[in-house]
């Protein structure tokens, strides 16, 4: 399911992140790498706040729907 549909703080494994090669390299950078885990804090104004490799990250709703947990 897509990381928007997480239900906020739980603890989730990221299986797959898909689009482009640049989107990859984007959300890989903050940290989103396939088998880490991520846990949504809350989502504000569409945007989705996530606790990922011990920092806060917000992304936005189409990139959220990019990751799947």
């Amino acid at each position: 399911m897509p990381l928007t549909m997480a239900k906020m703080g739980e603890e989730n494994l990221i299986q797959k992140i898909g689009g482009k090669t640049e989107t990859k390299r984007f959300l890989g950078n903050l940290g989103f790498i396939v088998g880490g885990a991520v846990t949504v804090i809350a989502e504000i104004g569409g945007n989705v706040i996530v606790s990922v490799k011990d920092s806060r990250v917000a992304v936005g709703r189409e990139m959220a729907n990019k990751i799947m947990v």
